[in-house]
């Protein structure tokens, strides 16, 4: 009883601070509903990518692989530090300075239409077919493992997880479809504190409990115990090569912090280039802290548990919980889980309402749409996209590497193409329109093709390496053949102040040289 009312009490709170933050804002204009009115803080957009980024899908799937694979997997996050300087210093500042709201605006600037349209659907699909169900049942699997729900209805563990796969899936909707983008970071704030403390308590009390009151002697202990887990240096037949680095992993990074609608949304809705550059580079640091939270746990469930779960790894991390924390404190961390869930299940939803209302709804089907019917067709497309995540959620149990590894090779078949042409646009000026788009769709061929049909004997991150080459090859060849009609518009519309932030560049070096460290430091081969 008392889990339940501190998950409840929590989740309430969450709710009614962000009604309250939201009560006096205009949502019935697309800059409002969509962007939040452009007016968020640096604080603010660092705790919504946070949280938009760090879902179950990491607390469950990374955890799962680090318990199995060790601290190899740690690349996926603190690389991303790297990309986020990219970010902030490059990028956002050129999206800002033309007044976008969605990123395939930038490809009719720079292409044309067609290509943003097809980018835009390739978006929609993505989000529906890769991120959505995976994000409601690593969700589902967590809230049902520490509420037992299936016990308390009378039902099977499959129908206990539908149901909470639903309840979770509605609540989510609720805040994107009501609420907006603001909403969502407004929500994403609070829940990413309540993060950041429940999931730093769940290894310090475990290392706390493992050093009989002495987190270090804790620690000390799990090391000494598998030294190996700790090594960030992959090898070359391990679940994240260390040579995946300078191959498709860096490819995917600048994508996922650089150029990814759910993510750069929020810096888009920021009130001026300083809060922008700001909450990118705030975010650079959480990355660099977030293992402590979605990998350290996994490797000390390792210690507790052995192989007992190496069949099933994803489930190590709800029994970590269950085992380490209070009744009371199980409550509060169930609610921190919802809202991880809610986060990035409903900043999802807000980003595919985004780019179906303005890059596909206005421009193809109502040229004359008003603000308010612009609105209206985005909550409808996030409640239609909603409901079809719930459905197909369950569908990705199984994985067979695990949950976090099933989503990152799924995503390739989207983010790969869509990089590629988003690199050649703003580095290499002869890439033409028709160019573009026959690297899509070529690109999109070779990966579904190597890594799902023939199944080819090469890890996927560097299958992305190689499709990459072959983009910018197929860009290169068609653009000879058939090259670019005009120049890209420069509009520079310059909605928000654009003065940058002075200590950016400090900023970026400290966390480019932090990240450099994590690999010396950690690297046994």
């Amino acid at each position: 009883m008392l889990t339940f009312l501190s998950f409840i009490a929590f989740t309430g709170f969450v709710a009614l601070y962000a009604w309250f933050r939201l009560r006096k804002d205009k949502l019935d204009s697309s800059d409002g509903f969509f962007l939040g009115g452009r007016s968020l803080t640096g604080i603010v957009i660092a705790g919504s990518m946070l949280l938009t980024n760090i879902s179950t899908e990491h607390l469950i799937g990374m955890n799962g692989s680090s318990y199995k694979n060790g601290f190899i997997i740690i690349a996926w996050e603190v690389t991303s530090a790297i990309a986020l300087i990219f970010a902030a210093i490059y990028f956002v500042p050129k999206y800002l300075r033309m007044g976008l709201s969605t990123i395939p605006q930038y490809l009719e600037s720079r292409f044309d239409g067609p290509t943003r349209t097809i980018v835009a659907l390739f978006l929609v699909v993505s989000f529906v077919v890769t991120l959505l169900p995976i994000v409601l049942y690593t969700g589902g699997i967590n809230l049902e493992s520490i509420f037992n729900i299936s016990e308390l209805l009378g039902v099977s563990k499959s129908e206990g997880l539908w149901i909470t796969v639903i309840i979770v899936g509605v609540i989510g909707s609720i805040y994107a479809i009501f609420g907006g983008l603001k909403a969502v970071a407004v929500s994403d704030t609070v829940n990413g504190y309540g993060l950041l403390i429940g999931g730093l308590l769940v290894p310090f009390l475990a290392l706390l409990d493992i050093g009989d009151g002495n987190v270090i002697t804790g620690l000390s202990r799990v090391y000494e115990k598998v030294p190996e887990k700790f090594n960030v240096i992959g090898a070359r037949d391990s679940v994240l090569p260390f040579g995946t680095l300078f191959t498709g992993l860096v490819i995917n990074q600048i994508y996922f912090w650089c150029m990814n609608q759910t993510i750069v949304q929020r810096a888009l809705g920021a009130k001026n280039l300083i809060e922008a550059q700001k909450g990118l580079l705030y975010t650079g640091v959480l990355k660099i802290l977030i293992p402590l939270i979605i990998i350290l746990p996994g490797v000390i469930g390792f210690y507790y548990f052995g192989e007992t779960y190496y069949d099933t790894q994803d489930s190590v991390y709800p029994e970590l919980v269950k085992k380490v924390l209070p009744l009371g404190f199980a409550g509060f961390f169930a609610a921190v889980v919802m809202g991880a869930v809610l986060s990035t299940f409903n900043s999802v939803l807000n980003s595919a309402a985004t780019i179906f209302s303005i890059d596909v709804y206005k421009r193809h089907i109502n040229r004359e749409a008003s603000e308010i019917n612009m609105v209206w067709i985005g909550k409808l497309v996030s409640s239609i996209l909603a409901i079809f995540a719930i459905l197909t959620a369950p569908l990705v149990a199984n994985a067979p590497e695990g949950l976090y590894q099933l989503l990152q090779q799924l995503n390739g078949i989207f983010f790969i193409p869509i990089a590629s042409i988003m690199l050649a646009g703003f580095f290499i000026k002869r890439v033409s329109a028709t160019g573009a788009k026959a690297a899509l769709f070529t690109g999109l061929a070779f990966y579904i093709l190597t890594t799902f049909i023939l199944k080819a004997d090469i890890h996927f991150v560097h299958v992305w390496g190689i499709e990459f080459i072959l983009n910018l090859a197929v860009m290169l060849i068609v653009s000879y053949y058939y090259p670019a009609r005009h120049e890209m518009d420069q509009q520079s519309l310059e909605i928000i102040d654009m003065t940058r932030w002075k200590f950016a560049p400090v900023f970026s070096i400290i966390l480019f040289i932090t990240t450099i460290l994590i690999y010396i430091l950690l690297g046994h081969n």
